[in-house]
């Protein structure tokens, strides 16, 4: 039986891993975009999935995203957690749905006072709203709380933009141990902004979890979006920085932590898979 060629090339081309990859993002196509995240989220997965590693996606269900169209339903076994911020508690909510012409499928958190506004950051004065620091918190906490239900054990959490900033803190100390996340290396990728928002004096008490102490959050002390990114930085396994052109207080950051590691660059063009494709087996070693 005759198989063209290009079949057989293209198929000894492509590289193979069996890694398990946690993508957790503030948006992802085609149920949101307002940045660049969402272009990247669309891409990325289905890529390394299609090079044999296994995926899973978390973003959070933000109130602009149609649920009937998109065909979002509730996870009833993964919902009803309650999830500390600060002295506060609040129920998770797991919605999920499937990416079209993709067997993938992505994990929406939710909950009712965070996420049914139809927003994202802004409102539509373009005030940015007071407890995104909250909404961050609740999302980082409900990723990490649903992949231990899960019982799925991610060998890389890959975090995007800021709002994921305290996921590699919350591995490093509170979920080091835990059997779910004992080995996972965590990745941070950084995307620019010009949110100048100073958020309440409080943050760093709802941030506080097991293991926690002030001297860990130091990061935090700025009491803005940039100190979810130093925070990612400091404690990401990996720090990767996009191809855009960054604020002056982005730019400014990448250069003091420069000093401290490797901070890779990757560019949104055609070598944007293998790139990642290398980065994750390095790390995954």
């Amino acid at each position: 039986m005759h198989v063209p060629l290009l079949l057989l090339i293209n198929f000894n081309l492509i590289p193979m891993s069996k890694l398990r990859i946690l993508y957790a993002a503030t948006e992802i196509n085609p149920f949101l975009q307002t940045t660049k995240v969402a272009e990247f989220l669309q891409t990325l997965p289905q890529g390394m999935q299609e090079r044999g590693m296994e995926i899973r996606i978390f973003v959070p269900r933000f109130g602009l995203i149609n649920e009937r169209k998109n065909r979002l339903h509730e996870v009833v076994r993964l919902s009803g957690i309650n999830i500390a911020v600060g002295d506060d508690e609040k129920p998770l909510v797991i919605k999920v749905a499937s990416i079209p012409n993709a067997k993938l499928q992505v994990y929406f958190i939710d909950n009712e006072d965070y996420f049914h506004r139809k927003s994202v950051f802004v409102d539509k004065n373009n005030k940015f709203h007071r407890d995104n620091d909250e909404r961050a918190i609740f999302f980082c906490k409900g990723v990490l709380e649903t992949v231990k239900k899960l019982g799925w054990a991610p060998d890389i959490v890959h975090c995007n933009d800021w709002m994921t900033g305290l996921i590699p803190m919350y591995l490093k100390t509170t979920y080091k141990k835990d059997p779910i996340f004992k080995d996972a290396k965590s990745m941070f990728t950084v995307y620019n902004n010009n949110y100048t928002h100073k958020f309440d004096a409080d943050l760093l008490e709802k941030v506080k979890m097991l293991d926690i102490d002030d001297s860990m959050l130091k990061e935090l002390e700025s009491g803005d979006c940039d100190g979810f990114i130093k925070c990612g930085m400091e404690y990401a396994d990996a720090v990767i920085k996009t191809n855009e052109d960054f604020s002056e207080n982005i730019n400014a950051l990448f250069n003091d932590y420069m000093k401290k590691k490797t901070i890779s660059t990757v560019s949104a063009d055609e070598t944007l898979l293998d790139n990642y494709y290398n980065l994750y087996n390095e790390l995954g070693k």
